[in-house]
């Protein structure tokens, strides 16, 4: 019967499982989105037992990704990123660099090109986005000046993200992996004597340039007009309806019309959304889909993760999360130091970043797809996910206990 209605039972599957770990995780103290990690392992195809269906997971994940983007879109504010802009910004940018190269450096020993073990660096490089806010929200810290050097950081990192996102499937032949075939455009322009490489980032960023552009100009007029309009009806319903027709439309039709990832282009709707006075609104109405499908999202990425890989390869493994742990938390801590931070502010900093999670499973993914890394690639980055989403509450704690013996 499952086999009839695939859609249903993996939906059933994934949801089910993600609550049941999800709850084990909780009682433990540990981030929900290890459990929802964990549920995707059972139901994954390296596990004995009931396997789901890969591809309607894919696509399930890819809504999570949009409203996941939709939501880091809602949470942009220029306001607070300028306000911490002389910390955060060269403290995200070289943190990225330190994580990147040593991810690089892992890559490298293992035997993979320069392309597969940059693309593996920069996915160990960005902490998520819903464990950063979970920690710092469960500390009553976010209105702190480390919760906001900490979400403007990580504002910064989300940002270099979505910039690596749309630049690397133009490169991927240069990368190591399968080229994207140049479109009309860019076959046009390749024949001007640029190079077909060059012929296609230059129409990509043309297009992304041209979205971006409406997006502001026109997006910013137009969206929240049209969420005013429906705020006035009065229907919760409609306005709830509204929210989530603008976010998906927005990402299906960047992609369609421009050739922009989804997640772009939900970034960007939730991003102008935000500058609307209903964007809170807006937030509270979408954020229970929003957070049923980031489950899905997160449920798919443990589909793919084989457990084989901590007997086959457990020094790579470890190798991962000390980049993950240690050298993101160093960099952190050197780096707020370095701006005349004090100790305790270096610390709170370094343990709410080093760890990963959505942003390095979309970027791992794509280029598994694109052929740029290769499967163990996939394997260490949701494993080192795993370990660092462990470990961080720990880390959180022992800062926590060194506050309370300061005080004493």
């Amino acid at each position: 019967m499952p086999h009839e209605t695939p859609l249903i039972a993996t939906m059933v599957m994934g949801l089910g499982l993600a609550f049941l770990f999800g709850l084990l995780a909780q009682r433990l103290k540990l981030p929900m989105l290890a459990g929802y990690l964990a549920a995707g392992v059972v139901i994954g195809p390296f596990t004995p037992g009931y396997v789901a269906d890969l591809k309607l997971a894919a696509e399930l994940a890819e809504l999570g990704v949009i409203l996941l983007m939709f939501g880091v879109g809602l949470h942009f504010s220029v306001k607070d990123l300028l306000a911490v802009r002389r910390i955060a910004i060269p403290g995200a940018l070289v943190q990225i660099g330190f994580a990147t190269l040593g991810g690089m450096g892992l890559g490298v020993a293992l035997g993979w090109g320069w392309g597969a073990s940059l693309i593996f660096g920069l996915s160990l490089s960005v902490a998520s986005t819903v464990v950063l806010l979970r920690a710092l929200q469960d500390r009553e810290l976010v209105q702190t000046p480390q919760g906001r050097i900490a979400v403007g950081w990580l504002i910064v990192e989300d940002l270099v993200m979505v910039l690596a996102l749309v630049l690397i499937p133009p490169v991927a032949g240069l990368l190591g992996g399968q080229a994207v075939p140049l479109g009309e455009g860019a076959e046009q322009v390749a024949q001007l004597g640029i190079g077909p490489i060059a012929a296609t980032l230059l129409i990509t960023l043309v297009k992304v340039s041209a979205f971006v552009a409406l997006m502001l100009v026109v997006g910013r007029k137009v969206i929240p007009a049209v969420l005013h309009y429906t705020a006035h009806t009065g229907s919760r319903e409609l306005f709830r309806l509204g929210v989530l027709a603008i976010a998906l439309g927005v990402a299906f039709g960047s992609s369609y019309l421009f050739g922009v990832s989804f997640a772009l282009g939900a970034f960007f709707a939730g991003m102008v959304m935000a500058g609307s006075t209903l964007s809170s609104q807006a937030m509270r109405e979408t954020l229970p889909l929003r957070d049923a499908f980031a489950v899905l999202f997160f449920v798919s990425v443990g589909m793919l993760f084989d457990p084989s890989v901590l007997i086959r390869a457990p020094l790579a493994v470890l190798a991962t999360v000390v980049v993950i742990v240690g050298v993101k938390a160093v960099a952190a801590y050197g780096i707020t130091r370095a701006f005349g931070h004090d100790k305790s502010m270096g610390l709170t900093i370094a343990a709410s970043l080093s760890q990963i999670g959505e942003f390095s499973f979309i970027l791992i993914s794509m280029a598994l797809v694109l052929g740029i890394v290769p499967p163990e690639a996939r394997d260490l980055v949701v494993a080192g996910a795993l370990a660092s989403i462990l470990i961080n509450p720990l880390l959180f704690i022992a800062l926590d206990r060194r506050e309370a013996r300061k005080a004493a």
